[in-house]
């Protein structure tokens, strides 16, 4: 009988699924040219790797303001959960795809397994677009998809966090219902409010954790972090926390943007600044080009990326970097590259780095948020809190060893360590022993 190849197994199984073959090859790549396995071995590994244990499919039907029936398509990837119960975010976009969460699954499988804690990997969510919808329309559209996801998740199955569109008031209203649905208290959901079994520093983990990696890999190259001009994009919860630690850590931050453009600091953004903008993005859900008075220049429908800088910080969403605007950033100075959000560097941007760059990707980067849900979930198993400040150094810790961890599993090419093959290599090489170690 013949042996099919990695590559026909995609296009037989997951056809013009084009982010997650993506997400696959940019691993496959890095481990076959490690050499750590043969080629047979790499394989056969993958084969069973690139199948999710789990695909989930269902039907969200709920009803407007006006009483107007509306049919949504939810979705769960419970991809792999060899190292721990299912963990990985929840998120709510029209644009979603079950390629999307199949990609963004397989990389929280890596995420996870980089944090150290005991969490596999999975994603989910909608194509809900939660913009312009009233409160009770967003709870109601939670209420129906949790009484499908209820049947599919558990503390100790598959623990759910927020995303792109499921910020703390979604998260809310699924708990909400969970709890009507099962009497159960339970650590079932992370990125809950703190009155209700949340933990300190959620929503500031993903943009701290990833200016606390920053902070190690510049130490580890003898570059200082308050010598940066750097261009953060997006304006949710990763971008604003990451401008606030970064302003804290003495880098200039030039940017911030959404989807009506970007807005320009040219003296740098202040702390005084980004609170108003906090509660303008976080509180109020209004676009940026709607404040006013913050010496600033606002650029309808353009992203940061074709300003002078030494710091690109993408922390909106998959793929807002491609080849154009990478020649573009180098061209104009910017020498370290952060992902913030999950792969915001195409497969065709990462081809333009050399060596020249310090790249920090994305499982790597933005690893703080799920470490943070990580110990939420065990304060909720032992009925504690834990307090911010013990939060915020635990997440340090987190970021310390994952930078060491990465260090340990790769080399200088050019200037800088290669941290994608580091973080590729140690939770590949994690995975696949335990993998092993549990048998078929």
């Amino acid at each position: 009988m013949n042996t099919i190849t990695l590559d026909q197994a995609l296009e037989t199984f997951h056809k013009d699924q084009v982010d997650f073959k993506s997400a696959v090859h940019e691993i496959y790549e890095d481990i076959v040219e490690s050499g750590m396995l043969s080629d047979k071995d790499i394989d056969r590994y993958f084969m069973r790797l690139i199948e999710p244990n789990r695909s989930l499919r269902f039907k969200v039907e709920w009803y407007d303001d006006n009483n107007k029936l509306h049919v949504n398509r939810g979705y769960r990837i419970q991809f792999n959960n060899a190292l721990g119960p299912y963990k990985g975010g929840l998120r709510f976009h029209k644009d979603v795809s079950e390629d999307t969460f199949k990609f963004l699954g397989f990389e929280q499988i890596f995420k996870n397994a980089l944090t150290g804690l005991p969490m596999g990997g999975a994603k989910g969510g909608a194509d809900f677009d939660p913009k312009g919808k009233s409160d009770f329309e967003i709870m109601r559209f939670c209420q129906a998809f949790m009484s499908e996801l209820y049947k599919h998740i558990g503390p100790n199955i598959d623990i759910p966090a927020g995303d792109i569109g499921v910020g703390t008031r979604e998260i809310g209203y699924l708990y909400g219902h969970y709890l009507k649905l099962t009497d159960q208290y339970t650590g079932v959901l992370t990125g809950k409010g703190y009155n209700f079994g949340g933990s300190c520093v959620r929503e500031e983990a993903t943009g701290y954790g990833a200016t606390y990696l920053l902070e190690e890999a510049l130490n580890e190259h003898q570059r200082k972090i308050d010598e940066l001009d750097v261009l953060v994009s997006g304006a949710g919860n990763v971008a604003l926390h990451a401008a606030e630690k970064l302003i804290d850590l003495g880098a200039k931050v030039l940017t911030l943007s959404d989807s009506g453009g970007t807005l320009h600091f040219p003296k740098g953004l202040t702390a005084d600044q980004l609170k108003r903008i906090k509660k303008h993005k976080l509180v109020e859900h209004k676009s940026l080009k709607d404040i006013k008075d913050l010496e600033s220049e606002f650029y309808e429908d353009k992203k940061p990326w074709g300003l002078k800088a030494d710091c690109a910080f993408p922390c909106a969403t998959q793929n807002e970097i491609d080849n154009e605007e990478i020649k573009e950033l180098i061209k104009n100075g910017v020498w370290c590259f952060v992902e913030g959000a999950n792969m915001p560097l195409s497969s065709k941007a990462l081809d333009f780095l050399d060596g020249g760059q310090l790249y920090l990707p994305g499982k790597a980067a933005n690893a703080g948020g799920v470490a943070v849900s990580g110990f939420e979930r065990t304060q909720n198993s032992i009925h504690h809190r834990f307090s911010a400040g013990e939060i915020n150094e635990r997440l340090k810790v987190v970021m310390k060893e994952i930078h060491q961890n990465c260090k340990d599993n790769t080399k200088v090419e050019g200037e800088f360590l290669n941290y994608k093959k580091g973080a590729n290599l140690y939770s590949f090489k994690k995975i696949y022993n335990t993998t092993l170690s549990l048998g078929i």
